[in-house]
């Protein structure tokens, strides 16, 4: 869990004043939690200023541009490091290793300002509060970083977090110190806090131009450009100019409709707060002014929070499907007034059913009599629980992918080259006597040749293509560069409801108790007698009248619904609880209405007195009830059956309860048990309003079992099956509970029927223990309901036999256990990932972190979801689906119209596509580059050029074409298990560039060796002519043909078909320009039109000397054979990193592979039935 470090506050908190210690230069923000920053402060310098200034006009801009692609350089450079407590600038290193800035700001303390606690960790489990002392009238220092203010503390020396009332405040000080917050406080704390609004700042096209034209791709582009200009090379430059022009337009636009979109899906409705003043005052205020510690009141008819707050009175039904993407409303209750508790408020974990989290709809409220239904506010802004989300959409974490970083790396390596270029053309230029301009321009133009200027745009060919195939089958990708990571996905994490499952669940019969035997199933309820076991059907839920619409848990709903009885709520919905009439059923049936009691020929109506709420710890929801006319009163439970028959009699229970349960649960159905208790006729409806449910939850008669079933999407399991067969890790990660998502994962094929699942339930560290995980089977289908068999229970636990289940068992963890862990254990916390397959009760956050582990373990992580709680995974994972076109949309980079996960092998087989499309044109550009820089490193030493002509037929006409369609081949049908390969510099590939840029200099030097060997070739005859700034001779002509073809032979060498891709014959429009091309190319160098001949300023080679010209298109051939054979025999079978293999074996680099090979050589691993303590 995060460990949020901040500002508490209490009325009665006052200055003191404290002694400084001079604190240190650095500092870490957040230790231990996701959002640790090393932070450095830094003090502006004159000098330094100055220094910058002159060096920026002097540079002409240059040292400006350079510094503002590098922040950290600047602020090194502009400022010198000093203690943070003088720092006017602070410089942040996150986890990642990513560098930012921000400004040290000064907020002037009002008069009076009260001094605000900030909580400290100390280095044991215990907590300290300091005072943070600010003098009237001094300044107050903090910096924002990512929406989030860090203040100075005087106190200590540091900066720290600043967060409201969910950091060490008590549960029971809400009660008694929170009244109401006067206007003067209230405009304090919200000078400190800001104003409470989720603002997504959408820039103006004015200012995204300045950012996107500062791109070093487009600043090299315009070097380029201008360059080109200076060398009257205007036509290939103005193709460049426009292409740029498009791709800005067209990247601004998006931008700033995914900037709008976000925008306007968090944005709050700006609504004035009914808030309190304290003393029964109230007055409506602009909810951008609310502050941690306003009491406000939430409306009868409700509202959607724009807050976090704590219920102090009333209850609320809230729709939080914006967090937790389940639609089935909730109810939220006071928080318990326990005065002499010290318990400390933890609003998203322990005290989360009293929460009012932002962004949820409260749906309406229920009050006592005439009283208002309030609220105490514990965080705003981008410290509520939505703000977090969309910061974790705003900011997600930097992930490299490997293509991306090798191909800056192999960019580094051509300037290189490109600089070995430069001194040999310097050295030949002034040997020669040339002329300073001319030196100038052909030495830079090296640059231009050896580092493509089109190689970014196309690389980005493949993603194109791939994003419009997907969104010929209904998937839409907002972030191209994503579709290439598809193809390396190597784990997919899945949401379960609406996702693998439908929405609803479906009754698929009980099965009821008689003289201690199960009966045979009962599809209808409506079949069963009247009796306790209907009764218990039509009564134990939390099903309530919204809008005359009965709303709930489904499971609650299609229980009601199939007993087709009526359930009735007296008065108005928001003054229920001052009545002391209950909520009552009813059969709808006339004869089993009044036949019950018969005899006195009243209804057969039952009231629900009181309802004990189900949770997850007990496992088990519980009705007190009275029947109209009878003389006791009942209470009706329904839980896990685990957990209910345990609080039976055991003479109740059938002698085969354990095997019909096991026989259910291994179907996969959902069971659920029911008992029932006459209770005391002296028990009052006052005492059964105040009784604690431990009390009445006891000596209970077994009734019966519930079957429900969570019907899977029928593209479920064929697409689980396709993953596991292509070695694709699939994984759950659903917020409902632990054994539901084991029923699901087993159903589904992610768990298969001789594979054991391994639960992992953590344990906190309380005053009396330390924290523990528990190793646990569950040997069945599973969920809150449904437990272990009798016999399997009876069994000792003993050690898995670890010879026999090498990939043969699936760890389950639920949300609480993963949060513990984390924090507790986090040496385990890697092989639980590893090896865990269900994480259930997943938070929003522990989402996104999951993923995060998974990508810190080197899996390439996808996540497909359809609920706004799964934001933060889609922004985090490498490429998230959404199936959604709500708000999940906008933070993933992927969205599928139909709503099943049949889209995810879908995206991957175009990932895979794309990279290899992708591989294939970066090596083509770069050989582009090589084939031209040998051709001019040649042309160059002989005195001479080609044309611009030559240039522009080469750079636009067959490089442009032929790099634009290589990527036009579609995806191929199937999944391989093996994916492409990721790494620009494998051995392989290194193999493959190496050897095709060797081939290419032996074809062009022996091209040029066997025309210098012709006895017609004669420099005294056939001197060259100088035509401006190149020179018509056969050289030129002969090499020009040769690098032509070169290119267009690697094309297609590169052009790689299966598995990923479709044969290249499909490639149609690629087949046609390759052979147009070829045929061109061959027309010009038998030069049938002198007239084009001229244009393109060739040395004429009479027709006589044909044979010479079929001896360099046998040349050629030869070297299409040999390109191809590299590439087919060589490099597609991998054999060069097979013989690296071979000579020296190395450890697996990832992570996650060295921990599964730990793991299968640890004979006591996993540890089950074993208790296992934090170190």
């Amino acid at each position: 869990m995060r460990s949020w470090k901040g500002f508490g506050q209490s009325k009665d908190h006052m200055y003191r004043k404290i002694g400084e210690e001079e604190p240190d230069v650095t500092q870490v923000l957040n230790p231990g939690t996701d959002d640790q920053l090393d932070c450095h402060g830094y003090r502006k310098t004159v000098c330094c200023v100055s220094l910058y200034y002159v060096l920026c006009v002097l540079t002409l801009g240059g040292f400006w541009l350079v510094l503002y692609w590098k922040p950290d350089w600047k602020i090194r450079f502009t400022k010198t490091p000093c203690s943070l407590a003088s720092a006017d600038e602070v410089l942040l290193k996150d986890q990642s290793s990513q560098l930012f800035t921000a400004d040290v700001l000064l907020m002037t303390a009002r008069e009076g300002y009260q001094s605000f606690a900030v909580k400290q960790e100390l280095s044991s489990c215990d907590e300290s509060t300091s005072i943070l002392s600010v003098n009237q009238g001094s300044a107050l220092r903090y910096f924002v970083h990512q929406h989030v203010r860090y203040i100075w503390n005087q106190s200590n020396g540091k900066f720290e977090t600043l967060c409201g009332l969910d950091v060490g405040t008590k549960c029971s000080s809400f009660h008694e110190d929170f009244k109401g917050l006067s206007v003067t406080e209230q405009w304090k704390k919200l000078d400190l806090y800001g104003p409470n609004e989720i603002d997504v700042e959408v820039k103006s096209y004015i200012v995204l131009l300045f950012e996107e034209v500062l791109n070093p791709f487009y600043i090299f582009q315009l070097f380029s450009v201008v360059l080109w200009m200076c060398d009257d090379y205007y036509f290939y430059s103005g193709c460049i100019i426009l292409i740029s022009v498009v791709s800005i337009v067209m990247s601004l636009y998006e931008t700033k409709k995914q900037r709008r979109i976000l925008r306007d899906m968090v944005a709050s409705h700006k609504s004035m707060v009914h808030v309190s003043r304290g003393n029964g005052v109230f007055e409506d205020l602009p909810m951008t002014q609310l502050v941690p510690g306003d009491v406000i009141v939430i409306p009868k008819h409700g509202c959607t929070m724009s807050c976090d707050a704590v219920l102090l009175v009333g209850n609320c039904i809230v729709n939080e499907s914006m967090l937790t993407g389940e639609s089935v409303p909730v109810t939220k209750t006071p928080l318990p007034n326990q005065p002499d508790s010290d318990e400390v408020f933890s609003p998203d974990d322990v005290h989360k059913r009293y929460t009012l989290f932002c962004g949820t709809q409260v749906i309406q409220t229920r009050y006592y009599g005439a009283g208002k239904v309030t609220a105490v506010v514990v965080r705003t802004g981008y410290s509520t629980s939505k703000g977090r989300l969309v910061r974790a959409i705003l900011y997600p974490k930097q992930m490299d992918f490997k293509f991306y970083t090798d191909a800056i790396r192999f960019v580094q390596i051509l300037f290189l080259i490109a600089l070995c270029g430069m001194a040999y053309n310097l050295y030949v230029f002034i040997k020669r006597g040339e002329s300073v301009r001319r030196i100038i321009l052909r030495t830079l133009d090296i640059i231009t040749i050896v580092v493509p200027v089109a190689l970014p745009a196309a690389m980005t060919v493949g993603t194109i293509y791939a994003q419009n195939r997907l969104k010929k089958e209904g998937i839409f990708c907002i972030s191209p560069p994503r579709i290439n990571m598809c193809g390396k996905l190597n784990s997919i994490c899945f949401d379960k409801t609406g996702t693998l499952t439908e929405d609803g669940l479906d009754l698929y019969g009980v099965v009821p108790v008689q003289e201690d035997r199960f009966l045979h199933v009962v599809q209808h309820p409506t079949d069963l007698p009247t009796g306790p076991f209907l009764a218990a059907m039509a009564t134990c839920h939390s099903l309530t009248m919204i809008e005359g619409e009965l709303k709930g848990d489904p499971l609650d709903l299609k229980m009601f619904e199939s007993t087709n009885w009526l359930l009735e709520e007296p008065g108005q919905d928001t003054s229920r609880f001052d009545m002391m009439v209950p909520t009552i059923v009813k059969p709808c049936n006339k004869e089993i209405y009044f036949s019950a009691y018969d005899q006195k020929m009243l209804p057969y109506e039952i009231g629900i007195v009181r309802q004990f709420v189900f949770t997850s710890d007990l496992q088990r929801m519980s009705v007190i009830t009275r029947t109209l006319g009878s003389s006791h009163m009942d209470l009706y439970c329904k839980g896990s059956p685990e957990k209910v028959a345990h609080l039976c009699n055991v003479e109740s229970l059938p002698c085969d309860f354990h095997y019909v349960l096991q026989r259910y649960t291994m179907k996969g159905f959902r069971v659920i048990a029911v008992a029932w208790k006459p209770l005391d006729p002296a028990l009052t409806w006052h005492r059964a309003s105040r009784i604690q449910r431990e009390t009445v939850e006891c000596e209970l008669t077994f009734l019966g079992l519930i079957i429900m079933q969570n019907s899977l999407k029928p593209e479920t399991t064929p697409v689980i099956r396709q993953l596991k067969a292509a070695n694709i890790r699939v994984v759950m990660v659903t917020g409902d509970n632990m054994h539901t998502a084991i029923s699901v994962a087993r159903d589904c094929a992610m768990v298969d029927e001789e594979e054991k699942v391994i639960m992992v339930k953590a344990s906190p560290p309380s005053k009396n223990s330390e924290a523990v995980i528990h190793w646990e089977y569950a040997e069945v289908n599973l969920d809150n309901e449904l437990t272990v068999s009798h016999e399997e229970r009876d069994k000792p636990y003993s050690t898995l036999n670890i010879e026999s289940r090498a990939d043969n068992f699936h760890f389950a963890i639920d949300g609480g256990s993963f949060g513990v862990i984390r924090v507790h254990f986090p040496d385990i916390l890697p092989k639980i990932c590893v090896r865990g397959t269900i994480f259930a009760r997943m938070s929003p956050d522990q989402k996104g972190n999951l993923i995060e582990h998974l990508q810190d373990l080197g899996y390439v992580v996808g996540m497909c979801g359809d609920g706004a709680n799964d934001c933060g995974a889609l922004k985090t994972a490498h490429a998230g689906i959404s199936l959604s076109e709500a708000e999940a949309s906008v933070a993933s980079p992927f969205t599928s119209k139909t709503p099943n996960i049949e889209c995810v092998p879908t995206v991957i087989r175009e990932g895979r596509a794309a990279l290899v499309t992708s591989f294939g044109v970066f090596k083509y550009m770069a050989l582009y580059s090589m084939i031209q820089f040998v051709t001019v490193m040649i042309l160059y030493t002989l005195e001479t050029n080609m044309s611009d002509m030559q240039f522009l037929y080469i750079d636009l006409v067959i490089t442009t074409t032929v790099a634009i369609l290589m990527g036009h081949t579609s995806a191929y049908h199937k999944l391989v298990p093996h994916p492409p390969r990721g790494s620009l510099v494998s051995v392989s590939n290194l193999f493959s560039i190496l050897s095709q840029t060797f081939v290419v200099i032996v074809v062009q030097i022996s091209a040029y060796y066997y025309l210098t060997s012709q006895p017609w070739y004669s420099k005294e005859k056939l001197r060259p002519v100088l035509n401006q700034n190149n020179q018509v001779c056969p050289e030129t002509t002969t090499l020009f043909i040769v690098g032509s073809y070169q290119y267009l032979i690697l094309s297609v060498a590169f052009s790689k078909g299966p598995p990923y891709r479709k044969r290249i014959w499909t490639n149609v429009l690629f087949l046609i320009a390759v052979v147009l091309l070829s045929m061109f190319t061959a027309f010009l160098w038998f030069q049938f039109s002198p007239t084009l001949s001229k244009f393109f300023e060739f040395k004429l080679i009479s027709s006589e000397y044909n044979g010479f010209k079929m001896t360099i298109l046998l040349m050629l051939t030869i070297h299409f054979v040999v390109a191809m054979s590299i590439e087919s025999f060589i490099v597609d079978r991998n054999l060069p990193s097979k013989i690296k293999k071979c000579l020296c074996s190395k450890e697996p680099r990832s992570k996650h592979k060295v921990l599964e090979k730990e793991m299968a050589n640890v004979q006591s691993w996993p540890p089950v039935g074993e208790v296992t303590f934090a170190g």
